[in-house]
């Protein structure tokens, strides 16, 4: 079982970015989610040993890749990660098989060809051998790169936003060509993005990385369903998010709206509180968790309506609906543009700020 002990400290002209994480589950793929400029990227490069953090130790599956106490800093090439650039990173005067043989691992010639033979057919490049990266496309390239990385037998895999060069239906296409590549491959993997649909479909947990503070790691599931801090709720997708304290058992003040919401989660030093925009229901003003709006304005998306309603607080809230459900409900339940909105407790999230927390 590969295991990953990250705990690392490293100063930046903006702050100090401040991570912990270790991941414990076979073949788990790890997603830094957050936003660009967080630290994510500069993470990968100190866990690759591209970059030397100022404090902390990075332990893969036993072996001690940094240790700043004991003064440990093993030099990338014996740190067995294989780190995918954004850029990718090929050898522009190398052909395709020598960008991989490049990377490949083995005791002898003949076993690095063995290797890199048997990656270039991994990643399906049988007859792109003697191009050169110019020749190749976006998506060829990013295989290129790929095969490179499996080519030297890597214990992990670093993927810094690899679709971010990428456009649509080809960034979909390596999107699954890539899921099954980390399948298949025995070690862990880390994967940097700031987006959360990737992130939703390639990983198995997360942590959130916020102004260079890591959040606490935890499963993909959990970060959609129930994200414990203000930075997890934001870049999982929350549209609603109020200033809140407790009131009570199971009871949010939430300041910005104005109302006092009832959750079935735990509250004990929530600052805010959070709702997801589409698990809003129309219903009665004296119904549970009822906030009684203004609809302010009514925004027409592609395939959904957004209705933006002003809460007794004087914030908006989003409320994001099928276009039919929205049509049926101007007939029927807004009267001179008020509506009542009600929530599930389940779905009241308290969330903390950890940012404030740290300051």
């Amino acid at each position: 079982m590969m295991s990953l002990d990250v705990d690392i400290t490293k100063r930046l002209s903006d702050f100090t970015l401040r991570v912990r994480f270790v991941t414990d589950g076979p073949q788990e793929v790890l997603a830094l989610l957050g936003p660009s400029g967080c630290g994510k990227s500069m993470t990968l490069k100190c866990i690759a040993g591209i970059e030397r953090p100022d404090g902390g130790r990075i332990v893969l599956d036993g072996r001690v890749l940094f240790d700043a106490e004991k003064g440990i800093d093993l030099p990338p090439q014996r740190r067995r990660v294989g780190y995918l650039f954004q850029s990718y990173a090929l050898f522009p005067n190398m052909t395709v098989e020598g960008n991989v043989l490049a990377g490949a691992a083995g005791s002898t010639k003949d076993e690095r060809r063995r290797r890199a033979a048997e990656a270039i057919r991994h990643m399906r490049l049988q007859g792109l051998e003697r191009r050169h990266p110019a020749e190749l496309s976006g998506g060829q390239q990013q295989r290129c790169a790929m095969a490179r990385i499996l080519a030297s037998s890597p214990d992990l895999i670093l993927l810094d936003e690899p679709f971010s060069a990428l456009d649509g239906y080809l960034r979909w296409q390596l999107e699954m060509e890539l899921t099954d590549v980390l399948h298949e491959f025995p070690g862990g993997t880390v994967f940097v993005s700031h987006n959360r649909d990737e992130v939703y479909r390639l990983c198995d947990t997360v942590c959130v990385i916020s102004r260079g503070r890591s959040d606490p790691r935890c499963t993909v599931r959990e970060l959609f369903e129930a994200p414990r801090t203000l930075a997890a709720a934001l870049i999982s997708g929350c549209k609603n998010v109020s200033r809140a304290s407790r009131a009570g058992e199971g009871l949010l003040r939430c300041d910005d709206w104005g109302v006092t919401l009832r959750t079935t989660l735990p509250c004990e030093g929530a600052t805010h509180a959070g709702i997801r925009a589409h698990y809003f229901r129309v219903g009665e003003a004296a119904g549970r968790n009822a906030i009684p709006c203004m609809v302010d304005r009514v925004i027409d998306s592609t395939f959904s309506t957004i209705v933006m309603a002003r809460t007794p607080g004087g914030a908006l809230l989003r409320y994001e609906l099928e276009k039919d459900e929205w049509a049926r409900l101007e007939r029927t339940a807004v009267e001179h543009g008020r509506l009542v909105l009600a929530i599930e407790p389940r779905d009241v999230m308290p969330l903390v700020d950890g940012d404030a927390e740290g300051r």
